[in-house]
C-alpha cells in the first residue's frame, strides 16, 4: 500500500509541474486524461414553418364513384406516382400504375363501364407546415504558426505548432474546448490550440481532433497527417524544419498540388522545380526559340519576314532559320505576354504555374490555336475525351460551367445523369470555349477567349490528378501516396492527360501485378506501344 501511495503521489506531482511549466502559449492545455467517450457528433436540427396551398385529391373508383384514398400535396397538378403510393392502399397503387386508360366512348356512354380508378380534385386551400433544417455543424480549421510557405512545402524555424482553430456557426454558442489523439496520445485545449511540433519519421504522425460546443454536441472527428523533418538532420539543434499537413481541414496558406487528393506528402524539402508556382510571373519568363510559334507569328502578320526565302517558312508552318531570326525578339515577348494569368490560375486552382507553362510550350508552344484534322485546341490541345475528364472528374467546375451552357435544373443532378446529347452538347461547348481563333482580330486570336481558356486547363490538369489518383488506388487498394511518391504521381497524371485513362490504367495495373514498384520509370516500362508518346511527352515537361 505505501508503494501505491509513493506512486500516485509521483504522478500527481508530475501532473502538477506539468502544468506549471507548460508553454506559455495562450490555449494550451495539458491532457490530464484520455478524452473520454467517443464525441457524439453533430446533432442540432431545428424547423421553420412555411406558408402553402395544401390541394386535395380523391382517387375513386370508376364503377360506383367511390372513394378509396384520399390524396393531399402541396403544388398544382396531379398527384405524382409516390404521393399515391404514400396516400393510398398498396393494392390501389398497384392497380393505378397499370390501368389502361378508359376508351372515350365508353367514357362518354357509361362511365361505370370503365376498369380502375379516377382522380378527382376536391379543393384547395392555404395551409402551414413545418420543414426540419439541419444547422450547420461545428468544425476545427487547421493551420500552422511559426512557418512560411516554401516549394510545396513548409520552413518553420524556432518551435513550430500546428494550430486547430473552433468555428462554431451558431449565433449565442460556442465551442468549449477541443479534444484529440496526437500520435496516439491524448490532448484536451481551448478553442484555439497550438500543438507544438517535434521531429516525426518519413511517413509521419496522424492526429485525430474534435470539438464540444455549447449547443451539447461535437463536431465530426477530423484528422491531418502531419511529418516534420529537421533542416539539418545532421544538427537537430537547429531547430529548422520542413513540415507537410494533409488534411481536409486545412486553412493555411497553399500546399503542394494534389496531395490532399492522393493523400501524399510532397517530397522533403519541397517539389521540384516544374512542380512550383513562383512569388512573382517574371520567374516564369522563358526565352526558347519555338520555331512554331515563329510560323504562326509570321503568318498572322505579326512579324514581317518578307524577305526570306519562302517567306520565312517551312513546309510545316514552322519558321525557317531567316524566318526565326526575324521573329526572335516577337518569339520572346509572346510566350512570356500570358505569365500573369498563368500565376493567377496556379494560385486559384492550386495547380503549379511552372506545369502549366510547361505543358503549354510542348503541346502548342504557347500559340492558342486549333488543329482542325486531330480535334484539339487552346494552350493545352483540349479534346472532346479531355473535356469528357474535366466534367466527370472534377465537380466544381462543372457546377460552375454547367449552367452557362444548359439550365441549372437539366444540370443539377451531375454530369453522369444528364443525357448523352446534353453531354456531348456540354464537351463540345467547352472545346469550344477555348479556342481563340478570330479572323477579325488582331493576330488571328481573341485574346479574351485565350485568357480565359488558362483557367480551364487547369480545371482540366485537376481532374487529371483525381482520375489518376482512382486508378492507383483501384489497382493498389490503398491510397495513392502509400502506392507511389508524390512526383510520380504527377508523371502519372501527365500521362494520363497526354495518352488517356485507358493507357495509365493498363500500364498501372501490368507494374503492379509483375511485383514491380509503380515508380514512373516501372508504369513507362509498361506502356502499350501504341501510349509510348506519353514517356517522351512526360519527359518534356518535367525537366
Amino acid at each position: 500500500m505505501k508503494h501505491l501511495r509513493l506512486v500516485r503521489l509521483l504522478v500527481i506531482g508530475l501532473i502538477l509541474t506539468a502544468w506549471f511549466v507548460s508553454p506559455a502559449h495562450s490555449g494550451i492545455t495539458p491532457a490530464l486524461a484520455a478524452p473520454n467517450n467517443d464525441p457524439p457528433g453533430p446533432d442540432r436540427y431545428t424547423s421553420i414553418r412555411v406558408d402553402y396551398t395544401k390541394y386535395t385529391w380523391w382517387l375513386a373508383r370508376w364503377s360506383n364513384s367511390k372513394v378509396v384514398c384520399e390524396i393531399t400535396v402541396d403544388h398544382d397538378g396531379q398527384p405524382s406516382l409516390g404521393e399515391v403510393y404514400r396516400d393510398c392502399d398498396q393494392d390501389v397503387y398497384d392497380n393505378w400504375i397499370v390501368q389502361e386508360p378508359c376508351p372515350q366512348l365508353t367514357l362518354a356512354e357509361d362511365p361505370s363501364g370503365c376498369k380502375g380508378y379516377y382522380m378527382h380534385f376536391v379543393d384547395s386551400f392555404p395551409a402551414q407546415k413545418e420543414i426540419p433544417v439541419a444547422l450547420p455543424p461545428p468544425v476545427i480549421w487547421v493551420s500552422l504558426e511559426n512557418c512560411s510557405p516554401s516549394m510545396g512545402t513548409f520552413k518553420c524555424s524556432g518551435e513550430p505548432y500546428l494550430i486547430l482553430s473552433g468555428d462554431e456557426p451558431l449565433p449565442n454558442e460556442h465551442i468549449e474546448r477541443i479534444e484529440g489523439l496526437m500520435d496516439g496520445e491524448p490532448f484536451t485545449c481551448e478553442a484555439i490550440c497550438p500543438l507544438e511540433l517535434f521531429p516525426t519519421s518519413e511517413i509521419g504522425i496522424v492526429v485525430e481532433f474534435w470539438a464540444y460546443s455549447s449547443y451539447g454536441d461535437s463536431s465530426q472527428i477530423f484528422s491531418a497527417e502531419v511529418r516534420v523533418t529537421p533542416v539539418d538532420e545532421e544538427n537537430l539543434d537547429d531547430r529548422n524544419y520542413y513540415i507537410d499537413v494533409l488534411s481536409s481541414q486545412w486553412a493555411g496558406q497553399p500546399r503542394a498540388s494534389c496531395a490532399e487528393t492522393w493523400e501524399a506528402f510532397p517530397p522533403v524539402g519541397g517539389t521540384p522545380p516544374w512542380l512550383t508556382t513562383p512569388e512573382e510571373s517574371s520567374q516564369l519568363n522563358s526565352t526558347i526559340p519555338y520555331s512554331y510559334l515563329a510560323g504562326n507569328l509570321i503568318m498572322q502578320g505579326v512579324v514581317d519576314a518578307g524577305d526570306c526565302v519562302d517567306g520565312g517558312l517551312m513546309p510545316d508552318g514552322s519558321a525557317n532559320a531567316c524566318g526565326m531570326e526575324k521573329a526572335r525578339l516577337e518569339v520572346d515577348v509572346w510566350q512570356n505576354r500570358f505569365d500573369d494569368l498563368i500565376l493567377k490560375a496556379a494560385r486559384d486552382s492550386e495547380v503549379p504555374a511552372q506545369l502549366l507553362k510547361n505543358l503549354f510550350a510542348r503541346e502548342s508552344q504557347l500559340w492558342p490555336g486549333v488543329y482542325t484534322a486531330l480535334g484539339e485546341a487552346g494552350f493545352g490541345q483540349l479534346t472532346e475525351d479531355g473535356a469528357d475528364t474535366t466534367l466527370l472528374w472534377n465537380p466544381s467546375f462543372y457546377e460552375q460551367y454547367c449552367p452557362l451552357v444548359l439550365t441549372w435544373d437539366t444540370c443539377k443532378d451531375g454530369y453522369l445523369n444528364l443525357k448523352e446529347k446534353e453531354r456531348e452538347l456540354l464537351r463540345n461547348a467547352l472545346v469550344s470555349s477555348v479556342v481563340a481563333r478570330c479572323s477579325n482580330c488582331v493576330a488571328g486570336l481573341d485574346l479574351s477567349r485565350a485568357d480565359f481558356s488558362i483557367s480551364v486547363f487547369a480545371s482540366t490538369l485537376l481532374a487529371s490528378c483525381e482520375q489518376t489518383g482512382r486508378i492507383v488506388r483501384n489497382v493498389s487498394r490503398t491510397t495513392p501516396g502509400k502506392a507511389a511518391s508524390y512526383e510520380d504521381l504527377w508523371k502519372m497524371t501527365l500521362a494520363n492527360y497526354n495518352a488517356g485513362p485507358g493507357c495509365l490504367s493498363e500500364a498501372v495495373q501490368a507494374a503492379f501485378r509483375s511485383g514491380q514498384k509503380l515508380t514512373w520509370e516501372d508504369v513507362a516500362h509498361q506502356l502499350d506501344p501504341a501510349c509510348q508518346g506519353a514517356v517522351e511527352y512526360v519527359a518534356d515537361i518535367s525537366k
